[in-house]
């Protein structure tokens, strides 16, 4: 991958470091329990789709499983470790454990689901089984690769929902959260369907289209934007979109059909002119009305200017003459809504030699109470079309047809009855920790978003309250679950 990359993408993967100081005490805790052998499944999913919408979309599971490969404890980390003290200044961790991470490897078994899936609340995205001191130590490293990417890819697919046939670019590394964000949130958009990026290095790292012009600070180089948009033209003359809304946005459209004429002449084409501030409804219309009058027919206009899905829909219905938007800001960071929220979470454990005992987290909040066993998700069609997704024990497979039943609700009930087609939807990614699954190309994983999105319902794809898609567990899984909380409360027994 280059230094460069590896630096960038430090806080991704390939340093046992990168976790939370509580993954290292808990771990340690383990080990002096006795428990460390002890066989554990964690679970990471999220309570709520992000955006008020109806569905996301998995993303970061490649970076995770490089994460996991390259597991270990570093000798310089170990040597951090050791420093450590407790608030009786004595080291919080001994020399026999750390002589145990210098030797750890990850060796757990992972099940996912595929990157470019349309996924939901309280659906397991990625599954780990094996020893509970290795599973322990990945949940924070796992929860950054996998969270902010799954909340880019989601955003980024609404957007291109907005845009409709137009392409969508996404332009925003210089307002990412750090070099480290600015690459994930870069291979997120085109994951989630941005046909390109600004972002030269993510550009190089994994195929995608890199696209830019120039800025305003081109034009003001010159003594004049026609000055500056003709020595653009001469730079430039395979490339060559102006940025007109410098001065006068109009004039600017004038100089460069000017300039455009010019470069005619010459045999070379104007590629079109970019929108940057004002009314992008009503001047879109107005240039493309000058642009098609001078015979620049084929120009295209490309609409900027901290734009999401909402306003681009609202463009839309304005008629705005738009052919391209490039997103920034409001896509790489998660405008208005920072971070997924998602979670990992213990579901069972199991002795050497023993049967698993589910476990289950209570909570004031029903959402929070979490669903214990070894978990799976099928989902089920109809004439194409994606119709509910079960929540299921893989240790007891439903059979005929299973009904599942909302878990914040008794009473909303589905049984796929007429189902045509199924699907297991966490597929093997990792055996004792090495790779099982060939991870497809970033092209194949955006391609997968498109047809993902596009077997939901149009309710469920809406922008302002969607449809909600009918996710529930597995009738016995759920009655399962009904009797741990009733015997962990006290109100009944085995």
């Amino acid at each position: 991958m280059g230094p460069c990359y590896d630096r960038v993408m430090a806080t991704t993967g390939g340093d046992a470091l990168l976790t939370d100081f509580y993954q290292l005490t808990m771990a340690y805790g383990y080990f002096k329990s006795g428990l460390a052998s002890t066989d554990a499944v964690f679970h990471l999913f999220f309570r709520e789709n992000p955006f008020g919408g109806g569905f996301s979309i998995a993303a970061g599971l490649e970076p995770a499983v490089e994460l996991l490969e390259r597991f270990r404890f570093a000798p310089d980390d170990l040597a951090f470790l050791e420093g450590v003290r407790g608030n009786d200044d004595a080291p919080i961790f001994d020399r026999e454990f750390l002589d145990l991470l210098a030797e750890m490897r990850f060796t757990c078994d992972v099940d996912a689901m595929p990157e470019g899936t349309a996924v939901f609340a309280q659906e397991p995205l990625l599954r780990v089984r094996g020893p509970i001191m290795q599973a322990q130590l990945v949940e924070t490293p796992l929860l950054n690769a996998i969270n902010f990417q799954t909340l880019v890819a989601t955003r980024a697919a609404r957007v291109v929902a907005a845009a409709g046939d137009r392409p969508v670019l996404e332009f925003g590394l210089r307002r990412a959260q750090g070099p480290d964000g600015g690459m994930s949130a870069s291979r997120a958009a085109y994951i989630g369907g941005c046909s390109g990026t600004s972002n030269v290095l993510a550009a190089k790292r994994w195929g995608i289209p890199v696209r830019g012009t120039h800025a305003h600070s081109w034009v003001m180089a010159f003594g004049s934007e026609l000055e500056a948009f003709e020595a653009w033209a001469e730079a430039m003359p395979n490339n060559c979109l102006f940025l007109v809304d410098t001065y006068d946005t109009l004039q600017g459209v004038r100089n460069a059909i000017e300039v455009g004429r010019r470069m005619r002449d010459r045999g070379q084409r104007m590629a079109g002119i970019r929108l940057d501030s004002g009314d992008l409804a009503y001047l879109s219309r107005e240039a493309r009305a000058m642009l098609d009058e001078a015979g620049f027919t084929d120009a295209t206009i490309v609409g900027t200017n901290d734009l999401d899905e909402h306003i681009i829909e609202s463009l839309g219905i304005q008629g705005a003459a738009i052919g391209l938007w490039a997103v920034g800001t409001r896509l790489v960071t998660a405008y208005e809504e920072p971070a997924l929220g998602g979670v990992y979470k213990l579901a069972a454990t199991r002795a050497p030699g023993a049967d698993w005992v589910e476990k289950i987290k209570l909570s004031e909040q029903a959402v929070k109470t979490t669903t214990p066993g070894v978990l799976q998700v099928r989902r089920f069609h109809e004439h194409g079309a994606a119709v509910g997704d079960m929540i299921y024990d893989e240790r007891h497979p439903p059979a005929g047809s299973p009904t599942i039943v909302d878990p914040a609700d008794l009473t909303r009930r589905k049984t796929f009855a007429h189902a045509e087609s199924s699907e297991e939807l966490l597929v093997p990614v990792m055996r004792g920790g090495a790779r099982v699954l060939e991870l497809p190309a970033i092209d194949a994983i955006r391609a997968r978003t498109a047809a993902q999105v596009s077997a939901l319902h149009p309710g469920i794809r809406r922008f302002v309250n969607p449809h909600v898609y009918p996710v529930g567990l597995e009738k016995s899984l759920y009655d399962r679950k009904t009797q741990l909380i009733l015997e962990a409360k006290g109100f009944a027994e085995r």
